[in-house]
């Protein structure tokens, strides 16, 4: 087979699929909204998802992906449901079941004890609309019936395309109703290079006694020998108020060295520099080591919300660079 043919026949699997996905778009409506609703309104039950077959694998990757922006789901293998895992199943729960055609064998079971339980919902995916599924399901949504990208219309593939992407929008749909934030998103995602994008200033800095803070007032005598011993290479300067007027670095106490004579008599206040930068604790890691390198400086302060003069926390660099984030 030429090259040009072989390249002639993806491109049409693929505009194959892209017509699909125009055709599923049409199709949302309340039905859609409906699904949101009922969803979102599970809050004391779970989210099973099931399909046979390549549908299957698609439920998979619905339940996958709705765990992972805070609807707690999991997958049900139709067979072993039929073979005691139906007891996974229990009253508020929200099922829904992916079947192009709606008449698969496996599912019935399912149907069936769904239906004799009015307090699960059974959502129904499908597009064949006189199909058992789309019959007795509480909500049933009806997909594209389109033709499948190959020859003889027989592999899953446009099909498969539009249940995927039905589930990413009703798992989406259902994280913006929610609320749902990045933050919360890294709850869900503790390990790996995600976690690592989503780390904030406030999951590294210091805090607390662990915070170099020292008073304006203090002679340089005694704020040397506090950086010393806080081994950290800066101090925090407070004044009366507890609110955060400067900042000194051991690189500054050596250039003060140089201009003054008896310099440890000095009143800190009077050699700090003014106004040290501050950013917000729930400031992406990545977005401080950006500060950093543009500014030239290797730490910043740590404010909540609005309170910029109230220092909560202190960053360094090396507690982002050790985190691996670049």
């Amino acid at each position: 087979m030429k090259s040009n043919k072989i390249n002639t026949v993806g491109k049409e699997v693929i505009q194959f699929e892209i017509n699909a996905l125009k055709n599923l778009k049409k199709y949302l409506n309340n039905d859609f909204v409906n699904i949101i609703k009922t969803i979102i309104s599970c809050k004391s039950g779970k989210v099973i998802v099931s399909g046979v077959g390549k549908s299957g694998i698609i439920a998979r990757k619905w339940a996958a992906t709705f765990s992972s922006t805070g609807t707690p789901s999991f997958y049900l293998d139709p067979s072993n449901a039929s073979h005691g895992d139906m007891g996974q199943i229990s009253a508020n729960d929200v099922v829904v079941l992916i079947s192009n055609s709606g008449q698969s064998e496996e599912l019935k079971n399912i149907i069936q004890y769904t239906s004799r339980n009015k307090n699960i919902k059974l959502i129904g995916i499908t597009s064949k609309k006189e199909s058992i599924l789309y019959q007795n399901s509480n909500i049933s949504f009806l997909i594209p019936n389109i033709k499948e990208a190959g020859p003889e219309n027989i592999v899953p593939t446009s099909s498969t395309t539009t249940q995927l992407a039905l589930g990413d929008a009703i798992a989406i749909a259902c994280m913006t109703q929610k609320k749902f934030t990045k933050f919360d998103f890294k709850k869900f995602h503790p390990s790996g290079s995600l976690s690592i994008k989503l780390k904030t200033v406030g999951d590294l800095m210091l805090t607390r006694r662990k915070i170099p803070i020292v008073n304006e007032n203090i002679n340089m005598r005694k704020a040397l020998k506090i950086i010393n011993s806080k081994n950290l290479g800066v101090l925090i300067v407070n004044d009366k108020n507890g609110n955060t007027s400067g900042i000194i670095t051991d690189g500054d106490v050596k250039r003060i060295a140089q201009k003054y004579d008896k310099f440890e008599n000095l009143v800190i206040k009077k050699v700090m520099k003014k106004n040290p930068l501050s950013v917000e604790e729930n400031t992406l890691a990545a977005s401080a080591l950006s500060i950093m390198n543009t500014k030239k400086i290797t730490t910043l302060c740590v404010h909540r919300k609005r309170k910029i003069k109230k220092t909560v926390g202190m960053l360094h660099m090396h507690d982002i660079l050790k985190s691996n984030i670049t």
